[in-house]
């Protein structure tokens, strides 16, 4: 007779005692590791006050990098977006030479640390790189500038687009773009009105990691922006330099303002997760408004 039938659970994970402590220690190890850094950023932002706080956001050097931040992600993001599509169109829908090799060079920002990437491109752009001499007789400055901050987060935040879109795009397959393409779509027809409402979500995933990464990059932008204060500091090296200097209160607000772009991450990535399950549950056929009128539905698959 199977424990089944004895009235015992069949697996160990069944027991209710083992369930509740396994719930227990997985909140007490989020309560440790991620609730309480965010209960004390948020406690020592304010602990001297909001008039002191407001003062520390307000404070010239903090407002610019603030700033850089968020320019360095309108240009970094966009262009790491269309980075990823096209290389997920590419690898997922063309048969070609060379296409697993394309999937490893996109991965390697996973495998490289951000200060090894830093550096490297101080050996490329750097005044005794590869290029350094041909930029500076041009007068084109890439290091310690905004264009060296935008190309270490660009590196760094790569394949994040990318792998999102992959496993989705390799699961759905090739079947509707080749039947657009048979009724006579062009490349891009198909691409907007087949291929792109299918990955959206997928999409708008990525991009909200992608975002919040360089938002938050430390390593890479450290190494090529040269740290100076209110020119080439992002927010958070200027957070760094803050607790160096033992501005407490000004290095808490600061960091409050990441925190806060973080909760609003997480909130994104749990919509979109929640749209996008919505979505594969209600399963809609998707008309592909292509080249003839009276195009079969199909069904987006699993």
């Amino acid at each position: 007779m199977s424990n089944s039938v004895k009235g015992r659970p069949s697996r160990v994970g069944d027991a209710p005692a083992f369930r509740r402590a396994l719930i227990g220690i997985v909140l007490t190890l989020v309560a440790i590791v991620i609730v309480a850094p965010l209960v004390v950023i948020g406690y020592q932002a304010f602990s001297q006050g909001i008039a002191v706080y407001a003062a520390a956001i307000a404070h010239p050097d903090t407002l610019h990098a603030i700033g850089l931040t968020v320019v360095t992600a309108l240009i970094a993001v966009p262009i790491n977006t269309a980075f990823g599509v096209a290389a997920a169109w590419a690898i997922t829908k063309f048969d070609f030479r060379g296409r697993r090799f394309l999937l490893v060079v996109i991965e390697i920002p996973f495998s490289i640390s951000p200060i090894v990437a830093g550096v490297a491109y101080l050996f490329v752009y750097g005044l005794q790189g590869l290029f350094g001499p041909a930029l500076e007789q041009a007068d084109i400055k890439i290091l310690f500038a905004l264009p060296g901050i935008v190309l270490a987060s660009m590196f760094v935040t790569a394949p994040f687009v990318a792998r999102e879109l992959i496993p989705l795009m390799q699961a759905q397959g090739r079947d509707l773009e080749e039947a657009a393409t048979s009724l006579g779509a062009s490349g891009w027809r198909t691409f907007f009105s087949v291929t792109l409402p299918n990955i959206r979500w997928a999409l708008l995933y990525g991009v909200v990691l992608c975002n919040a990464r360089v938002m938050g990059e430390f390593g890479a932008v450290s190494v090529v922006s040269g740290n100076i204060r209110g020119q080439t500091n992002t927010l958070p090296l200027h957070i760094e330099l803050l607790y160096h200097d033992y501005q407490t209160a000004g290095a808490f607000a600061a960091a409050s303002i990441l925190a806060l772009l973080a909760v609003v991450t997480l909130v994104a990535k749990v919509l979109l997760e929640r749209q996008g399950a919505g979505r594969a549950r209600r399963r809609p056929a998707l008309a592909a408004p292509v080249a003839a009128p009276k195009t079969a539905s199909a069904e987006v698959p699993s």
